[in-house]
């Protein structure tokens, strides 16, 4: 978890923290074993429901589904971070003309629900001759939505930076783009990589929105797949137990390359990498 966007709890706090993990991990453990007592007395356990699960049929189109999702994930994520970067140096900037709108669309649109964004674009712009195909219409909204807290991101990567980082290059005579560019976003960029990866698992998440476009991904494949054979508590908890791998995966993603950050000698290989660019500059 980065601290770039929080400051590290103290020692009573992470006390109560470790106590709530604790009481929250003894309540959902009490829950699931009520939930596969009744899906046992209600038959819901019994082989014969779980043995279509064990066929590549099956997971091929569930798979298919988990490709259709990453993709929209991905390309919203690649969209969603360069539109943010753009923000995020718009609220930094000296110009009033660029920091008011940026800051006025990340406080805007980190109050709308992405969900409303997906209904604007499914209903209100077609009305106005822009109907967008099947892919976009999910991917734009995630995309619009999620640009706002990757500025936020970004922008407390670009500040976390010491200010001396910067004089230093006007100093050697680099302009104050070169000077972002070469030595501050790239530090940023390490500094709050991890906090990328895990906004990136918000908006996987958020590609289960997809159902209401009636895009393919994985939560719409899942409904499909139920609808077809019956089995609905089965499939969404075969679809349930995909995301949790994923998304765990990513989380475990996230916490490694916090960890190497933090144990990673940073200052000697910055100011190799920044000779390196001086040279080329």
């Amino acid at each position: 978890m980065s601290t770039a966007l929080f400051d590290e709890p103290g020692p009573r706090a992470r006390r109560r923290i470790r106590i709530a993990t604790v009481v929250g991990t003894l309540a959902a453990l009490a829950l699931l074993a009520l939930a596969v007592r009744q899906f046992a007395a209600n038959g819901q356990l019994d082989a014969a429901r779980w043995q279509p699960y064990a066929t590549w049929p099956m997971w091929r189109y569930l798979l298919t589904g988990l490709w259709t999702t990453a993709l929209a994930a991905v390309v919203s994520a690649a969209l969603a971070m360069a539109l943010g970067l753009v923000l995020a140096l718009g609220r930094l900037s000296r110009h009033r003309f660029l920091r008011v709108p940026a800051a006025a669309y990340v406080e805007v649109v980190r109050t709308i629900p992405t969900l409303l964004l997906v209904y604007v674009v499914l209903f209100a712009l077609p009305k106005y001759g822009l109907d967008l195909p099947l892919f976009w219409k999910l991917v734009v909204p995630l995309s619009v939505s999620n640009a706002a807290a990757f500025a936020e991101i970004f922008r407390a990567g670009i500040r976390s930076i010491e200010r001396g980082q910067g004089e230093a290059g006007l100093a050697v005579g680099l302009t104050h783009g070169q000077t972002m560019r070469l030595i501050v976003l790239p530090q940023a960029a390490r500094r709050v990589l991890p906090s990328i990866v895990s906004q990136s698992v918000g908006l996987l998440k958020d590609t289960a929105l997809g159902f209401v476009v009636s895009y393919a991904e994985l939560l719409y494949s899942g409904k499909v797949l139920a609808a077809y054979n019956g089995y609905l508590i089965q499939t969404y908890l075969v679809v349930a137990l995909v995301y949790l791998v994923v998304n765990a995966s990513l989380s475990k993603l996230a916490r490694t390359l916090e960890a190497r950050r933090r144990a990673a000698p940073a200052i000697p290989r910055t100011r190799t990498r920044t000779r390196r660019r001086f040279a080329r500059a």
